[in-house]
């Protein structure tokens, strides 16, 4: 039976019979972890209140190499980060967040890392960064370092090099920008703004502080869009953490009758 321990956060949880968890874990060290919690529902339980969904603390697991879960020992809160559940839309973006770790990741795949940004981005939405801001800086980058970046410098056509104040034609399903020429017969072509091009190529670049502070204005909605649609591709279908972020903003949208 093998010890695994690692700096780790709680993507999901679950009832496993009467008195158990099934946990999911991203670790630093493993990439997703799932286990089982014992007696995690008992309130004189160990774990009471440690398994909140984007808690981060220290896991001990063991591992009997006879099944894909494994058996939870301890799990030490290091950052409960329960500020994000007290506001809908910082609750939903960083279940968008997480859901984009936990569907595009795999089990046992380590990736330090998207590890680094999973926590960076659940710090900067604890301390009040702008959430939007926050989930396009952590979309971005973790998708680029997954391997999936959408080239917007050149078109993945036929190579012509893009001005840096054009519009741009995205094929997320080609990979990137497709030029006037290359993008005839194209369907479900997403445009974006020379401002949200320029936003794009800012949110990869910039320092972790400077990239949850940039100024997004409309391209925030256009590159949101992108996101969603490149991440649907990825996954197979929506994220669910979309679609409560549209119904959020619906309901914000809504007068407050005085």
């Amino acid at each position: 039976m093998a010890l695994g321990r690692s700096a780790a956060v709680v993507l999901a949880r679950r009832p496993l019979g009467e008195r158990d968890r099934l946990v999911t874990f991203f670790t630093r060290d493993f990439g997703q972890v799932r286990g089982v919690a014992r007696s995690a529902r008992r309130m004189t339980s160990r774990f009471t209140g440690a398994l909140e969904p984007f808690t981060q603390g220290q896991l001990v697991f063991f591992d009997t190499g006879q099944s894909d879960l494994v058996r939870v020992d301890h799990f030490d809160v290091i950052a409960p980060f329960a500020r994000l559940r007290q506001d809908l839309e910082r609750l939903g973006q960083a279940a968008w967040i997480v859901e984009c770790v936990t569907r595009l990741t795999g089990d046992r795949d380590p990736n330090p890392a998207v590890y680094g940004q999973l926590v960076r981005a659940l710090t900067s939405l604890e301390q009040g960064d702008a959430p939007g801001t926050v989930a396009l800086a952590f979309g971005v980058r973790c998708i680029d370092t997954l391997g999936h970046r959408l080239r917007i410098d050149a078109c993945v056509g036929c190579g012509r090099r893009a001005a840096p104040t054009e519009s741009a034609r995205i094929d997320v399903e080609a990979g990137g920008l497709l030029c006037a020429s290359c993008s005839r017969g194209a369907s479900a072509l997403l445009r974006l703004s020379a401002g949200a091009v320029a936003g794009l190529a800012r949110l990869r670049t910039l320092a972790w502080g400077e990239a949850t502070a940039l100024p997004l204005r409309g391209a925030g909605s256009e590159l949101r869009t992108l996101l969603e649609t490149h991440v649907a591709r990825l996954i197979g279908h929506p994220t669910r953490a979309g679609r409560f972020l549209r119904e959020v903003g619906r309901i914000k949208a809504v007068p407050v009758a005085r």
